[in-house]
Formats: structure tokens, C-alpha cells, sequence
């Protein structure tokens, strides 16, 4: 069974997809840390480092928020290495940015000038024409149906990326989001001239609001909340677009995530190092600043027939487990997976497609790059929001984070 919860209690929200009975992803919002992705801005330009290609912009929430100024040029443009980058943006100049990456402990959001506003199946891209579908999206007749409704429908030169829900619907639902967002950006266009400078001109709908958006299907059997205000909110959503969400949003003011067997067994198990398979292996996974690594070992796995046997099983049944960690964890950035030594290309070519098979439920695809000369298979997952352990896990002020204990005298 598939269900959506959002556990609401001391302005925290615990918001969670459970997919036949597992855990697959868990996102804390906690009202009083304003989160800022998808948030558009009016910034002013603080600092502008043509040696770093980049500019540090006054949004009006402490840290100064980080634009890559040559993602922030015209298609084309980025790669014209005769670009000067202190004329196309100087220090005091107002401009609109929107915030790709919250902010981290060191570092300030990052923001791009490349607008784009989300619905539940049509993502508006005012500063671009072009016509785009989810990866995701391969039926070729689909394809070509989504490209003739988008042509059909373009209007002032404002793009659109047709997400993966968008296969199959309709014409006029498609075309009735997209004026929906028109409308909503040029509401945007229209603020952005008369407020002060650095200031808040949209701020995107919180999380629990966000999630439902993007994961509502006809998989989902139910979505539980324990809060009335934010039962009656979602509850408006009813509509087209939301069909027979009346019939599986239900208030249940008793609920908690902590009477809930797979949804606590899910939240030790995203916080734990070491994961165990159902057959005696298990995973190891180490989060880093600059990459994550995970190992997978064999364990108390013994197998049946050969080594070589054991070895693929192994391989393949961790597939499913490190898609569901990453998906659950929220890594992103660098991942470097170290399988159990293969010796067949066939094998290693099979764990490559049943690894890619698992990947292909995230919402937010990891990309596997390949396979390096040391055997590691590298994966890249972008990074919108900071990781689930980041929530739950304080550093300890003893060891400082290296979780490792001083041999006794050491210190002295």
C-alpha cells in the first residue's frame, strides 16, 4: 500500500511517502527555518569575482546567496569565452534571481536568473521559448502528442518543460496550468517594480504542499494528516487536476509516525552506517562534504551454489536498497558505489541495468555516470535541499564530527 502522512506537532512537520510498506522518502519542515528553494527574489549585487565567474547577491536573508553568472547567460553565450563578466554585472545592479540550493552551514543559497515556476504537470519557463519533456517521458508517440500540444498552446514566448505526469493527459488541463502560471508570473513581473530592494517577491508553497503536488497518483491510496488547518489547506487542492482526493485524504488528529512500524524501522535504518540486506549482506554508507561513498559486502550471505553465485546476488539485491537509501537519505552531489568484485561483463553489465531500473522511481533521477578504472560505479544526484542525517544528526562536540575516539593520552 502506498500513503502519504505529514505528522504535524511543535511547528514541525515530519512529511513522508511510504511505498508497499517501505519508507522511500522523508523530508522535515520545521517552520521556524524558512526554507528558500524555489523562492524568487529582487537582489541586489554585493560583489561581483570575474576570476570565480561569479557574483554574491543581497536577497535579504543573511548569508549572500551565490549566482554562477555564466549559467545566468543566454543559451549560447555561456561558452563565449570573449564574455566580460564585470560589464554584464556590476556591483550595486538589482536583479531577479529564484534560489536553486538552500543554504548550508558555510555557504549561502545558490540562485540562478533562469526563472521557472512548477505545477503539478507543466513547469512555466518565462525567459525561455522552447518546448521541453521529462526524461522520463519515452513513448514516441507521447512525445510527439506533448510537443504538438505545446506549440499549439505557446503564448508570448513563454517555454515550458512538460513533467512526467503529463503523459496522457489532456489538451485542456495542460492548457489551463499553463495560463494558470502565466497568470502567477505576471502577477511577479508586475511586483517585482514597485517593492524595496532586497525583497521576498514569491515565495514558493511549503513542503507538505509540495509533496503532495509532486507524488499524488492513482498509486497513492491515502494521504494522513493529524492537523485540521493543513487537512482543510490540501483539501482545496480538490479538483481536476487533484481527481478523488476527497475520497483518500483523511484527518486523523491520533496519528503518529512513532506508533508506525515501517515508517520508524525506515527512519533507524536512513540513520544507521551500516544497512542489512534480507539475505546477510549489507551496505556501508559514509556521507562526506564532497562525495558519498558506499560499499557493499557480502556478510553473513553464504549462497547456494558458487562464489561468483553469491556475488551477483549480493550485487543485485543491494541494488534496491542503496536506490531506496539515496532516495530516502536525500544524497545528492558525487556518489561512488564499490560492488563486490564481478568477473563477468555480463554480470557487471546486469547489476549496471537492475541498479538503473531502481534509480528510475526517484523523482529527482541520479545520473550513473559510469564505471571508473578501480571497478567503482560513480552516480551524480542533484542537490536542492541539505540531506536527511543533516536533520537529524548533530555533529558531537567530543570528536567534532571524525567519530572516532582519541587513543588515551593522546589529547594530554
Amino acid at each position: 500500500m502506498d500513503y502519504i502522512f505529514v505528522d504535524s506537532k511543535d511547528n514541525v512537520e515530519i512529511i513522508g511517502l511510504v511505498e508497499d510498506y517501505n519508507l522511500v522518502e522523508l523530508y522535515i519542515d520545521d517552520k521556524e527555518k524558512e526554507k528558500q528553494v524555489g523562492n524568487i527574489y529582487r537582489g541586489r549585487v554585493e560583489n561581483v569575482l570575474p576570476g570565480m565567474e561569479a557574483a554574491f547577491i543581497d536577497i535579504g536573508e543573511g548569508k549572500n546567496a551565490y549566482l554562477y553568472i555564466k549559467q545566468a547567460l543566454p543559451k549560447g553565450m555561456e561558452k563565449d569565452k570573449k564574455v566580460n563578466i564585470g560589464e554584464l554585472i556590476k556591483k550595486g545592479d538589482e536583479i531577479i534571481v529564484q534560489v536553486l540550493k538552500e543554504p548550508s552551514k558555510n555557504k549561502g543559497a545558490k540562485v540562478t536568473t533562469h526563472i521557472t515556476l512548477p505545477g503539478r504537470y507543466v513547469i512555466l519557463t518565462p525567459y525561455s521559448n522552447k518546448i521541453s519533456l521529462s526524461r522520463k517521458i519515452v513513448n514516441t508517440d507521447e512525445i510527439e502528442r506533448l510537443k504538438g500540444i505545446g506549440k499549439s498552446i505557446i503564448k508570448h514566448g513563454y517555454g515550458m518543460i512538460f513533467r512526467t505526469k503529463a503523459a496522457g493527459i489532456k489538451r485542456e488541463l495542460l492548457e489551463e496550468e499553463y495560463n494558470l502560471l502565466i497568470d502567477m508570473f505576471k502577477k511577479i513581473e508586475r511586483e517585482r517594480n514597485f517593492l524595496p530592494c532586497p525583497k521576498l517577491i514569491y515565495k514558493e508553497i511549503d513542503l507538505s504542499h509540495q509533496i503532495i503536488r509532486d507524488v499524488y497518483s492513482e498509486r497513492v491510496n491515502k494521504i494522513i494528516l493529524n492537523d485540521r488547518e493543513k487537512y482543510e489547506s490540501i483539501l482545496s487542492f480538490q479538483g481536476v487536476m487533484f481527481p478523488k482526493l476527497d475520497e483518500k485524504i483523511h484527518y486523523d488528529k491520533d496519528f503518529n509516525i512513532f506508533y508506525h512500524r515501517e515508517i520508524m524501522e525506515g527512519i533507524k535504518t536512513a540513520l544507521n552506517r551500516k544497512v542489512f540486506l534480507k539475505s546477510g549482506g549489507y551496505i556501508v554508507i559514509d556521507e562526506t562534504e564532497a562525495l558519498t561513498a558506499i560499499d557493499v559486502n557480502t556478510g553473513k550471505f553464504i549462497g547456494d551454489n558458487s562464489l561468483e553465485d553469491t556475488v551477483v546476488k549480493t550485487n543485485l539485491e543491494a541494488c534496491e536498497e542503496i536506490a531506496r537509501q539515496i532516495r530516502l537519505r536525500d544524497i545528492t552531489g558525487i556518489i561512488i558505489i564499490d560492488f563486490i568484485d564481478m568477473k563477468d561483463n555480463k554480470d557487471v553489465s546486469m547489476v549496471l541495468e537492475r541498479l538503473e531500473e531502481c534509480l528510475s522511481s526517484d523523482r529527482n533521477k541520479a545520473n550513473i555516470i559510469g564505471i571508473t578504472k578501480l571497478g567503482l560505479v560513480e552516480l551524480t544526484r542533484k542537490k536542492t535541499r541539505n540531506s536527511l542525517t543533516s536533520s537529524f544528526i548533530k555533529e558531537c562536540s567530543n570528536c567534532n564530527g571524525s567519530g572516532r575516539i582519541l587513543y588515551r593520552g593522546i589529547d594530554n
